[in-house]
């Protein structure tokens, strides 16, 4: 029997309806560089989800929306505050500071999350210190790397403080769509409305191919980013099927019924393995799962399915839904656990 992932949402495949777009836009020949019918229709999607004024640039992958969106928002001698848990620390292999020539500074985490105060010490401690990094960024991941949100209130509060000390606030949102989807509420009111500057948009771990989009709130940033993105090698040629991708997203609201049904997937089966005993180890808010199951149940599992050991030492591991998860793989799921504790 085949494998059931549960590992990521980078493992589904690509929404039908997206590759349909791209079927579409291939028929006839267009214009390269976004000057394209398709890449405007996109713009203008991206206006009418995130509002008026609303500047979008179209990128291939999560690691350029994160660097390049930060690069046009912090100069050399300063810095970027973000959670210790964060992918832009974690996971992008120093691209952040290699691209910006700035500094990550992670504050501490509880359940992936950072706390305005510790953010506040870092400024006040080097305000105007010559031998300090001056911090010109906060950085929050939205979903966190544990599944769990940010309020529309924490949001609030940390534009509030980044803007009192003449900073930017910005969000990886390679989940955005799952924590939208869980908090309810238009993309706008989540993220322009809220003192966003600058939002990293995700869309491949939510039924894409391969598209993500920088969405600029604050003008200031995106002056002179359409060289910044040329230059961090990021202009499609093509760039037609990457808007094709945003457009199918937005069509009939694709994008919420997508994470809609991720979220419900991981709600059944936490609620499930709750019901059996088990520790769920962090908030279960969008689509991520994390427990702790006993290490014989871990190695009987991984036979069948494939999950993530986020910590081995703890037995904490982590399992991913998508679009595509389907009820029968909840349900199979959760009866290999209880046939292993029985």
């Amino acid at each position: 029997m085949k494998k059931v992932s549960f590992g990521s949402d980078n493992h589904s495949g690509v929404h039908p309806e997206v590759l349909n777009w791209i079927l579409r836009v291939n028929e006839d020949p267009a214009q390269p560089y976004g000057k394209d019918t398709y890449t405007q229709q996109a713009n203008e999607q991206f206006e009418k989800h995130f509002g008026t004024g609303t500047e979008a640039y179209i990128v291939w992958n999560g690691t350029a929306a994160n660097v390049l969106a930060l690069r046009a928002a912090i100069k050399p001698f300063q810095a970027i505050l973000c959670s210790d848990m964060a992918h832009i620390h974690l996971d992008e292999c120093g691209a952040p500071e290699q691209h910006t020539g700035g500094k990550l500074l992670p504050l501490r985490s509880k359940h992936g999350k950072i706390d305005p105060s510790d953010a506040a010490t870092c400024f006040k401690k080097a305000h105007g210190d010559v031998q300090s990094v001056q911090p010109k960024v906060i950085s929050l991941s939205q979903t966190t790397e544990y599944g769990t949100l940010y309020s529309r209130d924490e949001i609030k509060a940390f534009a509030k403080l980044a803007h009192e000390h003449n900073a930017y606030l910005h969000i990886d949102g390679a989940r955005f769509a799952n924590a939208a989807a869980a908090q309810g509420g238009s993309l706008q009111s989540l993220s322009r409305d809220l003192g966003v500057d600058v939002l990293s948009f995700g869309g491949t771990k939510n039924g894409l191919l391969g598209a993500e989009a920088i969405l600029f709130f604050n003008p200031t940033l995106a002056q002179d980013f359409q060289f910044i993105r040329k230059q961090g090698l990021h202009l499609a040629s093509k760039s037609r099927f990457l808007a094709a991708q945003f457009l199918a997203y937005f069509e009939n609201n694709l994008w919420r019924k997508n994470a809609e049904h991720a979220n419900a997937m991981t709600q059944k089966l936490s609620q499930q393995l709750a019901g059996m005993g088990i520790e769920i180890s962090q908030p279960t808010q969008a689509n991520a799962l994390f427990a702790i199951l006993p290490q014989k149940t871990i190695d009987l599992l991984q036979g069948e399915f494939r999950f993530y050991v986020w910590n081995a030492a703890t037995r904490e591991v982590r399992i991913m839904c998508s679009f595509n998860t389907e009820n029968e793989q909840i349900e199979r799921f959760a009866a290999a656990v209880q046939k292993t504790l029985s």
